[in-house]
């Protein structure tokens, strides 16, 4: 009589103890649990199919339980009724899987989460936001293999079509990276992109548009002071020559971050354009900006206004969140300022680092050091905060009785 096989309980596999080699628990129905000599469980179901003796792993114990064992062998019976075999639906089912797993949204995902360590917080949101917008609706649930030129070309060429050009040049180099990135974990054969070479316009990169010749800074310095709408953006547009820090460092400055009796702001290195490695690198860092004596007239006058407020210039809406990072542009323009061509809120930098070399002769390193770039030593060590900060603050205050010189004609 053969023999008679006692079902398994998870008492008895729990139990179950690795040997010197394999072992099996046996639950009848061609069911069993292999047990390897390092202790893993594994569940396998020995069938045959087209007389030929086939074996079918339905997952490892206790992820996959008994109960949920014994209902793959049960679905595995039933196809076999049927005359078809388990194993090759298995194969199926798990091909299918590989190709959902291998999507253009998931690898692409996946990239941006490996290398976004290495850049900064605003530019790793433009990618993926660039991404989520442009090109995942149309191929982001396709298996990446199976993405075909004229496919990727159809998402570029909407881009192009609303007169974003510099965006869809940036999508086609963003979708490259991941291609190869593809490649490279064996999930793709080719890189797409390069056959697109060609087939959009060409784009010129262009500069934050900037005003460095020092009569036409004295004719916007004048028309800043004539203008006519809030009295915090106008506090801002007038700062914003002083500081020539980024514009979204400035409408979020907060009032705790000033000490006007010390005459400086410390700038949470947070807040800076740092990758995210560099910002978790120098937490609780500052960069630190002197205040002139132009500058904290400027300040105090403001904090009348706005100095219950967490920030200094606050949003016109609420006071719990800053001015919109188009306030500055918006106001330019308003002033007859073409922030394409003539002027932008970042080209305070640009203004400020070109005439204090060309014009003031200030030495580059602490013109680069007051404007937060990643300065270094002959040995190649950053500097610290407070370096040159003896005539970083005498800069400071030269560029401020520079600048009223110019506004005074």
């Amino acid at each position: 009589m053969p023999r008679q096989i006692v079902p398994l309980t998870d008492v008895k596999i729990r139990a179950a103890k690795a040997k010197g080699k394999n072992s099996k628990l046996f639950d009848g129905g061609g069911l069993f649990l292999l047990i390897t000599p390092t202790g893993g469980k594994l569940w396998r179901l020995k069938y045959r199919f087209g007389g030929t003796e086939k074996l079918l792993s339905l997952g490892s114990y206790p992820q996959t339980s008994l109960t949920e064992a014994r209902q793959k062998r049960a679905h595995a019976r039933s196809l076999l009724e049927k005359g078809i075999n388990p194993g090759t639906v298995a194969k199926a089912q798990k091909a299918e899987e590989n190709e959902q797993a291998e999507t253009f949204e998931v690898i692409a995902r996946e990239w941006h989460k490996k290398y976004s360590l290495n850049w900064a917080s605003s530019h790793s949101d433009k990618v993926i936001r660039r991404l989520e917008l442009y090109i995942f609706p149309w191929i982001g649930n396709k298996s990446i293999r199976s993405i075909t030129v004229p496919e990727l070309l159809a998402c570029l060429r909407r881009l192009e079509a609303k007169g974003t050009l510099d965006t869809a040049h940036r999508a086609k180099q963003n979708c490259g990276q991941i291609f190869r990135y593809a490649i490279a974990t064996g999930r793709a054969d080719r890189d797409l992109t390069p056959d697109l070479r060609g087939a959009l316009p060409s784009y010129q990169k262009q500069h934050y548009a900037a005003i460095t010749d020092p009569a036409e800074v004295g004719s916007l310095l004048r028309a800043i002071d004539g203008y006519r709408g809030g009295f915090v953006t106008l506090c801002a547009l007038r700062l914003a020559p002083h500081f020539f820090i980024r514009p979204g460092e400035l409408r979020q400055a907060e009032w705790k971050e000033f000490d006007l009796e010390k005459r400086e702001w410390n700038i949470p290195a947070e807040k800076l354009k740092l990758t995210k490695i560099e910002k978790a690198r120098r937490k609780g860092e500052f960069h630190l900006v002197p205040l002139a004596t132009q500058a904290i007239a400027i300040l105090q006058d403001l904090k009348a206004l706005t100095g219950e407020s967490q920030y200094v210039f606050p949003s016109t809406r609420t006071l719990t969140r800053p001015m919109s990072n188009n306030t500055i542009n918006a106001a330019l323009r308003r002033l007859g300022y073409d922030t394409k061509t003539e002027m932008t809120g970042h080209g305070f930098r640009a203004m400020a680092r070109t005439i204090l070399d060309e014009v003031l002769h200030i030495r580059p390193e602490i013109i680069e050091h007051q404007l937060a770039h990643a300065v270094r030593d002959p040995l190649g060590r950053a500097y610290n905060r407070t370096t040159h900060l003896l005539e970083r603050r005498k800069m400071m205050q030269s560029w401020a009785d520079y600048l009223d010189e110019l506004k005074n004609g």
